[in-house]
């Protein structure tokens, strides 16, 4: 419940919110009412309006229509500066931290610590190493730099940076989106301890179950508008919140797993893989139909293990075998040639280029079939590409469209459309649903078991234990670099798994 010590008239108050790019509507009349000391928890499919919405209460964009009210006073903010003055810091699901800087100057940019104009490192860095410690990250030292850390650990800075402001109000964009279980416990402490001291939380996350531990009360917007407002978390069914969000019934997220074909080909064949310091003694095979899950705890060596058999990084032993043939270490053009596909878990950039029309992201693996005379002919390269997004549902199918302006959801199926139209034989896909909406995610775990039906082998790599649970015929538990357990998906739920990780002994 939210703190009753702190007063229950609205910390801030959004009516009839409007906003407009270019003659679309973003907003089109969203409410919000949040309270001191409470985690009110933002919902809706991506391209509902949420970005629109906080960045609007950051700052950034200024309203068309409605009004605003912050602690009783009209709100009439024009740039982000004057909103953390006022006491509202954010935290974007887009890491929004400088690589080249460290810690300590991340966390106090823009409002450095100074002594006659010259900064106060050692200022700086003890109150850094507060934050840390209040963050539970003592580890992480002031003078980092920060390119050096791991996602998981720039979102630990980035949430630093937001406490450090003082705030009345965070909110939080995604926040677990990077962390393993333990990490998304630590921030679930952390907000605990904002509410205790009366700082109000605007939480959005697409993960449903992470509502039920640490909101108060829910809002669900789509198309730009309000459709519910204020909804009590304990008592509102999830089915409820699907419905709103989505404006139809999803019966079941996960796809019908078919009986595995024991006597279909092995596709992909994984042996001894070893990367010093990373991973070791790693085996797997994955057949042509099947989807094998790779679970495990940030830090356990999943992504790194995908990277290696695509070729990203160079095993220092073992082998990868694809159809038979044993592709050679660190080329991640024979593994593509053989027909393997990766989608990263930085989709975006990673995996994308995002500037470019939608089409030249699709066809970035089979440049060579649309080649002639040494010049790419773009209207094949249209062509094949409006085909793979109306298979994949992706509306409207424009191949001409800017990749970034696309949701998290149908940039994924902008990668899986890459490797469709090559033809891949065994796709990996790391993290495919971060960011996602709970109706997205119904789609692509629809596309994945479709692509797994027509004979491709899948390996699929997840911070969500009951993501690789729920899509995965079989699943490999990876603690520390080593492979603990091989076996069905079925056999195994979330608490085995987590058992199996903290205790660090194969099964």
């Amino acid at each position: 419940m939210i703190n009753d010590d702190h007063a229950t008239e609205p910390l801030l108050s959004v009516r009839a919110l409007s906003k407009e790019f270019s003659g679309v509507r973003a907003l089109a009349g969203v409410d919000l009412e949040v309270l001191p000391g409470e985690v009110h928890c933002l919902l809706g499919q991506n391209g509902a309006g949420k970005s629109t919405l906080i960045k609007t209460l950051s700052g950034t964009y200024r309203p068309d229509g409605g009004t605003i009210t912050w602690a009783g006073e009209p709100f009439a903010v024009s740039s982000p500066i004057e909103a953390i003055t006022l006491g509202i810091a954010t935290m974007y699901q887009e890491l929004d931290v400088v690589d080249g800087l460290s810690v300590a100057e991340n966390i106090f940019l823009g409002h450095e610590k100074a002594r006659a104009g010259i900064t106060d490192r050692r200022t700086t860095h003890r109150l850094t190493r507060e934050l840390m410690t209040r963050l539970g990250h003592p580890q992480i030292h002031p003078g980092t730099e920060v390119g050096t850390l791991s996602a998981a650990n720039k979102q630990i800075v980035s949430m630093a940076r937001a406490l450090s402001h003082n705030a009345r109000l965070i909110i939080m964009d995604e926040p677990s989106a990077v962390l393993d279980s333990a990490e998304v416990e630590n921030l679930f402490r952390v907000v605990r301890e904002l509410g205790a001291a009366g700082i109000a939380v605007i939480y959005i996350s697409h993960r449903l179950e992470e509502i039920r531990q640490i909101g108060h009360r829910i809002s669900v917007i789509k198309d730009g508008r309000s459709v519910a407002n204020n909804l009590p978390v304990e008592t509102t069914p999830t089915s409820e919140l699907i419905r709103l969000m989505t404006g139809r019934e999803v019966a079941s997220v996960f796809p019908t797993k078919p009986t595995l074909d024991a006597s279909a080909p092995v596709v992909l064949e994984v042996e001894n893989l070893e990367l010093p310091g990373v991973f070791s003694g790693v085996d797997l095979t994955v057949r042509s139909g099947e989807i094998l899950g790779l679970a495990g705890l940030v830090g356990s060596g999943r992504s790194e293990i995908l990277e290696t058999i695509y070729g990203a990084r160079r095993a220092d032993s073992g082998r990868v075998r694809l159809g038979g043939k044993t592709l050679p270490a660190g080329s991640v053009q024979a593994a593509v040639a053989a027909g393997m596909g990766l989608s990263p878990e930085e989709r975006k950039s990673q995996g994308l280029i995002l500037d470019e029309p939608i089409y030249r992201n699709v066809t970035l693996a089979s440049f060579p079939r649309f080649a002639r005379g040494g010049l790419l002919n773009e209207g094949v390269e249209r062509a094949r590409t409006r085909e793979q997004l109306t298979a994949l549902e992706l509306r409207p199918a424009d191949p001409d469209r800017v990749t970034r302006t696309l949701s998290g959801g149908n940039q994924q199926k902008i990668l899986l459309a890459r490797w469709l139209l090559h033809g891949t034989r065994v796709l990996l896909l790391d993290e495919p649903t971060r960011g996602v909406d709970v109706g997205a995610r119904a789609e692509i775990y629809a596309l994945i078991r479709e692509l797994a039906d027509s004979g491709t082998a899948v390996i699929v790599v997840s911070s969500e234990i009951d993501e690789v649970l729920g899509l995965s015929d079989r699943v490999l538990v990876v603690a520390d670099g080593r492979v603990l357990h091989d076996g069905p998906a079925d056999d195994l739920t979330e608490s085995a798994v987590l058992d199996l990780v903290m205790s660090g002994v194969a099964a």
